[in-house]
């Protein structure tokens, strides 16, 4: 079989033909037959379990047998993107409580080891948790939530061996090595410690739903089942995580959802003691809190949307005492806060660009830092101690690989501690990038991040992957990615747009592109595409579009409203079928997620988001090829979504376009937990893409010599 577009031949086999289970779905008046829904059945241990198992193995080796010719090639990029990667190395230490810890990793491993050394960089390593011994004989092992306990004799740390973000913390004596009986199951993961060194504060989660709903108090000890109930969330649609303020003086509990938040508090040396509100939660208010030696600082939007800064007493924390100390700007957001004893860092965004304000206490002087790129991202890095006035801060922007740095604010100097090498010879000088806007269709003008390789020719003949998310408020801010000078090195160019629905441009991006606005999404990434076309980057049938989780639902609708521009989709874990899962509280984080989408037991959110969800929306007409990826165990998108999707594009489309999908059944949302085994995840899309393009691994290693 040969693609029309360009002379790619793919084997004759069958694709694989799901079974039809009509289901009626009647909703508001509206009713619709789903004849795909019995693939939840594994999800809910139902009658067709194993048929739904058997299907998704049918889809691997369907997957299998068409990418058989690149099996060499993806063999060939693992390699190399892992010849790329320092195998032996060592993070930057950094100093907590008279301890400098770190981690390291070895070369053959696949994970790593958290050690710390007394004092001194010189004095004798540590040997604190050796991941790569504890992940032997497990598919997936991630270790998490390193908290050490304030008299530096136990840690405690947390584990998931099955990828659903499901974690079991432990507790380790740093003296005896002795792993602690005490072993709590079904928790977010992370673990902290009262003053008193035996209690430890954690959020439990809901089996079914997976939503955190209690915070729980253990003592150092005792059976787990008689730990004590400190909090309860009583609105599913709020997210809850309990933290120690850096200057250890108090033990914080937030609940937040999207649009208001609340905290309660206790001092972190009297551990039994009952929480207090800080705020009482607000309609339409977010807020947070920052304990400094003589005042609370509090980050919100309360009649600020780009948030501003207030202060308070420390007795005094209702909203009646609240004062401004950093006002509201318009086009600034305030991201978040890093305190020190003197200083505050203040990392903000401008024009679509990450900053760092530095604020002297005592003088109330504030200065920024110079960066010097067109397009980067810099952010607050591990600064744990209190007491200094040295800032980490991370670097990096699409050519310049990432560099953590240590800013001595009173000086207004900077130190260079580690930058990540990339073995093979990289030169940042081979590589351009550059900062775009597009004009949306309602004249809003969109950032696009572009990076290519010094010669590509900007004739439309070059190939170009459009990446995007655009959800939740999460910007997507230009990184360096070693792997992708795979891409690059073969004359592709790379475009990250700043669609709404990130924060990217400030708060009112995000609100631009959620809810009842959530098209603008999707029409800004099909108007980028369309620029970048017009402005010769690229052409329609060399354009290809990448996006994962709510960006998958984002590759969802751009095939179903663009499918003409791209020659070429890459949906990884995507969130395509928004209707039924909104409607399932069954589903993990469903709830959670209602500020987001909207809620469809309301009849207006029900068919607004029946507009645009991807599974509603198929019809008869020629798709871009796709490559769908998801996981078995996913906890965020559930391996339904996808299945569901690729088997009702097969059945409605028209022509000759390929549908791959590729499920792996050990793992989760977030792929391997190795740090080479998720680089095959990456091969597999890179020989897809080449693939379509017509490189071949001969092609390439002549391109590459």
């Amino acid at each position: 079989m040969q693609d029309h577009k360009k002379k790619v031949y793919w084997p004759e086999v069958m694709a694989p033909k799901a079974s039809i289970y009509p289901r009626i779905r009647t909703v508001h008046g509206d009713s619709v037959t789903d004849d795909y829904y019995w693939m939840i059945d594994y999800f809910k241990k139902e009658a067709k379990s194993q048929e739904v198992i058997t299907y998704l193995e049918e889809e691997n080796a369907y997957t299998a047998a068409m990418l058989q010719d690149t099996e060499g090639f993806q063999e060939d990029l693992f390699q190399e993107m892992k010849s790329r990667i320092k195998e032996k190395d060592e993070s930057v230490p950094y100093l907590k409580n008279g301890y400098y810890y770190y981690s390291r990793t070895e070369e053959g491993n696949q994970y790593f080891k958290f050690c710390r050394k007394k004092g001194s960089l010189e004095a004798p390593e540590e040997l604190l948790l050796d991941i790569d011994q504890l992940a032997e004989g497990y598919a997936y092992y991630t270790a998490r939530g390193f908290s050490v306990s304030p008299d530096n004799r136990l840690l405690a740390f947390s584990v998931d061996t099955v990828s659903r973000r499901e974690y079991t913390i432990y507790i380790k004596n740093l003296e005896t090595g002795e792993i602690y009986p005490d072993r709590i199951n079904n928790t977010e993961g992370t673990a902290i410690w009262g003053n008193d060194n035996k209690s430890l504060f954690y959020t439990a989660k809901n089996p079914v739903t997976l939503l955190s709903e209690k915070i729980m108090r253990h003592a150092l000890g005792t059976d787990p089942v008689q730990d004590v109930l400190v909090y309860e969330e009583k609105d599913n649609t709020n997210y809850i995580a309990v933290a120690k303020s850096k200057n250890g003086k108090y033990i914080m509990i937030t609940s937040e959802g999207t649009l208001s938040s609340e905290i309660w508090i206790i001092n972190a040396d009297q551990p039994q003691d009952e929480f207090r509100v800080f705020q009482p939660r607000i309609t339409d208010v977010l807020y947070s809190i920052i304990p400094l030696e003589d005042r609370f600082l509090i980050l919100t939007n309360d009649d600020a949307v780009n948030f501003q800064v207030m202060q308070c007493p420390l007795d005094k924390t209702r909203r009646e005492h609240w004062t401004t100390f950093l006002a509201h700007r318009p086009d600034v957001l305030i991201n978040d806060i890093e305190e020190f004893k003197e200083f505050i860092a203040i990392s903000e965004r401008k024009n679509g660009l990450t900053q760092l304000a530095i604020y002297e206490l005592n003088t109330r002087q504030q200065h920024y830092l110079d960066f010097g790129e067109v397009a980067y991202t810099v952010y607050p890095g591990v600064n744990v101690e209190y007491n200094t006035e040295k800032l980490r801060y991370g670097y990096t922007s699409l050519v310049t690989p990432s560099s953590v740095y240590e800013y001595d604010m009173l000086q207004h100097t900077k130190l260079l501690l580690k930058q990540q090498e990339v073995l093979g010879g990289y030169d940042q000088q081979a590589y351009k990038t550059e900062r775009i806007f597009v004009t949306a269709r309602d004249g809003v003008k969109i950032p696009v991040s572009i990076v290519y390789k010094e010669g590509v020719p900007l004739d439309g003949s070059a190939p170009l992957l459009q990446y995007a998310y655009g959800s939740y408020g999460a910007s997507m801010d230009p990184v360096f990615s070693s792997n992708r000078l795979s891409l690059l090195d073969r004359g592709f160019i790379y475009a990250l747009a700043h669609i709404r629905g990130g924060e990217e441009m400030g708060r009112q991006w995000y609100e631009d592109g959620k809810m009842m606005h959530k098209m603008n999404t999707f029409f800004d990434f099909v108007d980028c595409g369309k620029h970048l076309i017009a402005q010769r980057y690229t052409s329609s049938d060399r354009l290809y579009a990448q996006g994962g989780s709510a960006g998958g639902l984002l590759m969802g609708v751009v095939a179903n409203i663009a499918a003409e521009q791209y020659h070429g989709i890459i949906a990884q874990v995507p969130f395509v079928d928004v209707v039924n899962t909104m409607l399932d509280e069954t589903i993990p984080l469903t709830t959670n997620e209602y500020d987001e989408w909207g809620n469809p037991n309301d009849s207006e959110a029900y068919f607004y988001m029946k507009s645009y969800s991807p599974y509603e929306n198929i019809e008869p007409k020629e798709y871009p090829h796709m490559l769908v990826t998801t996981g078995l165990h996913d906890s965020q998108v559930q391996y339904f979504e996808p299945a569901k999707w690729v088997a009702k594009l097969r059945a409605t489309q028209i022509g000759n376009s390929i549908v791959l999908l590729k499920t792996d059944m050990d793992y989760g949302h977030g792929g391997a937990s190795g740090r080479f085994d998720y680089l095959r995840e990456v091969a597999l899309e890179y020989a897809f893409l080449f693939k379509l393009e017509g490189i071949s691994s001969e092609d390439s290693r002549k391109e590459t010599v």
